[in-house]
């Protein structure tokens, strides 16, 4: 099975002074502004490396759910976050870094099986998956 989603963005003007607009096909982010102050300058709003952190912490937290459900545990939550860095490079800039954080209360789950299902979790994400930049994990388990 195929599943296929979308995203779309429109930009006007230059890179400083331009602005643009980030939308959703779920309609969550209907044309959300976005700017290059808003991306380099610490200025509220959208920008893309955000929009890819939250992407990142959704799709690892449902692939440990899953796995986790693979080995009889069944978690009551899972709180992740995905810290990813900007950094210069040869050729402007690159995705260099992601770091995941997850803190994960899991009855009955032992910490030797919470780690192997975490790192497998980050392994097998489809979004890690895209990923050229290292990744590294922070996982405790409540």
């Amino acid at each position: 099975m195929s599943i296929q989603k979308n995203g779309s963005a429109v930009w006007q003007g230059g890179l400083k002074d331009g602005k643009g607009t980030v939308s959703t096909q779920s309609g969550t982010l209907s044309e959300a502004p976005y700017s290059f102050a808003k991306r380099f300058e610490d200025e509220a709003g959208a920008n893309p490396e955000e929009l890819i952190g939250a992407a990142h912490a959704s799709c690892y937290s449902m692939a440990l759910s899953m796995i986790l459900g693979e080995a009889g545990y069944t978690p009551e939550r899972i709180a992740s976050r995905a810290s990813v860095t900007l950094a210069p490079d040869d050729s402007g800039f690159s995705i260099s870094a992601i770091h995941l954080e997850t803190r994960a209360s899991v009855p009955g789950a032992d910490e030797a099986a919470f780690q192997d299902a975490a790192e497998k979790a980050k392994a097998g994400c489809p979004v890690s998956k895209l990923f050229n930049a290292e990744i590294t994990l922070d996982a405790r388990l409540d």
